[in-house]
């Protein structure tokens, strides 16, 4: 492949994670409106008539994400590739990094399905609606831990390498452990039903959504400073990288 292309191909690969960010926000508190969640203590006719009322956008909010929530897999693959720099070839942390990013898209498109199929009969019995509502949240901000160890390593990457001219700035290492343990609190929504561990509450579903975006503008940005190094070193290029 001509080098130029291939780091063309690079570019587009990070600008795919903003696409699913985008779309994220765009499904869930726009069109599905979804923001704020109904909460685990709503009875099964308060969650029904969400459903009901919201059906349409809840729908095409599904739609929208099974389109785009592919467009990880690039994204994932790209950090990896960047990863693989610090660690001289493929190694421990590259290889933890896209085995657990590429489990991403499911996590969010099959608690997805999950949401369609409670909205997409509304006369079903309540209950029912209610069981396939709690699936959707117990599972998309529970699974959520994942994350932990995919930017651990990511985290963890940036801080042992040594190089000349590092791949990733040490804060973003930094940041990156900040960030995994924000991302931690989700797996307790499996045994609580109220408070700030509950998958509406402030440390299962607030913190780490903010902690996402974070770590999502800043993986942007840093990636794409590290594709524009490497693509200067590939090809000779004497254009200077600005610090970030």
């Amino acid at each position: 492949m001509d080098e130029k292309l291939k780091f063309r191909f690079y570019r587009l690969s990070v600008w795919c994670g903003a696409a699913v960010a985008v779309a994220n926000t765009l499904a869930f508190s726009v069109i599905g409106k979804l923001t704020p969640p109904v909460a685990p203590t709503d009875s099964a006719a308060t969650v029904t008539q969400f459903m009901t009322d919201n059906r349409t956008g809840i729908l095409w909010a599904v739609v929208l994400m099974g389109v785009v929530v592919p467009l990880f897999y690039p994204f994932a693959v790209i950090t990896s590739l960047q990863m693989r720099r610090i660690e001289g070839g493929w190694g421990l942390l590259s290889m933890i990094q896209l085995t657990t990013a590429v489990v991403a898209p499911t996590g969010w498109l099959y608690p997805l399905a999950v949401l369609a199929t409670a909205a997409y009969r509304p006369e079903r019995d309540p209950e029912l609606i209610r069981l396939l509502s709690d699936q959707f949240w117990l599972t998309y901000v529970g699974v959520a831990v994942i994350f932990v160890v995919n930017v651990a390593s990511i985290g963890i990457a940036a801080l042992i390498d040594r190089g000349p001219e590092p791949v990733f700035p040490r804060w973003f290492g930094w940041l990156n452990l900040v960030l995994a343990v924000l991302f931690l609190p989700g797996v307790f929504v499996y045994v609580v039903t109220d408070g700030p561990f509950a998958w509406n509450g402030t440390y299962a579903m607030y913190i780490p959504t903010v902690a996402f975006v974070i770590w999502k503008v800043s993986m942007i940005v840093v990636l794409l400073r590290a594709v524009k190094t490497e693509e200067r070193q590939t090809l000779g290029l004497s254009t200077a990288v600005p610090a970030v």
